[in-house]
């Protein structure tokens, strides 16, 4: 039957729709990049996971998916695309897939960093967390916890001192108030 192919479908627009947004050229100032494994690690795991998933749906549950998990994936794919698009459009011109800081870099407290300093990374657990529930894979879904959680973990270990680095105290108190990963907290008002 046709709908048997349909987290199938879906799982590879997921896919499609991150790797034309990674290519996307964007107005944005270069800076110093200082790291390249973790965006290295990002891509190989949403690789991973996406083949994962979609080979342990044809080998284990071709035809019998979950329309509910499916329907809860394209939720969160949807979450994790309005998500990431809000923060590079409130970052602008600082957009970067890397660790990167430029000389006249600004900080970001608009758009989804008011409640979350790194919406983006949030962004990429809920995209692979799509790609899981859409094909129903349960055992692939494991990757989350045991790899992207770790390489987001790394990120942020470089990440955030660069950022106090660069914004100090005005950073630390953000740091205080904002949630790093996680939204468990309603934005707070300036």
């Amino acid at each position: 039957m046709l709908y048997s192919y349909l987290p199938i479908l879906a799982v590879l627009i997921v896919y499609i729709v991150r790797i034309v947004e990674v290519k996307t050229k964007r107005n944005t100032i270069a800076g110093k990049v200082q790291e390249n494994l973790t965006f290295n690690l990002f891509l190989i795991i949403g690789t991973v996971m996406t083949l994962g998933s979609m080979a342990e749906y044809i080998f284990l549950r071709w035809g019998n998916f979950s329309w509910i998990a499916l329907i809860a994936g394209i939720i969160c794919a949807i979450i994790s695309f309005k998500l990431r698009w809000a923060a590079i459009a409130a970052l602008g011109k600082f957009w970067s897939l890397h660790v990167e800081m430029r000389e006249n870099h600004e900080f970001v407290q608009s758009g989804p960093f008011r409640f979350l300093r790194h919406p983006t990374y949030f962004s990429m657990i809920l995209e692979l967390l799509a790609v899981g529930l859409l094909a129903s894979a349960w055992f692939t879904l494991l990757l989350i916890p045991m790899a992207l959680i770790p390489a987001i973990l790394l990120r942020l270990r470089l990440e955030e001192p660069a950022l106090v680095g660069k914004f100090g105290d005005a950073y630390r108190d953000y740091q205080r108030r904002v949630p790093m990963l996680i939204p468990y907290q309603w934005p707070l008002a300036k």
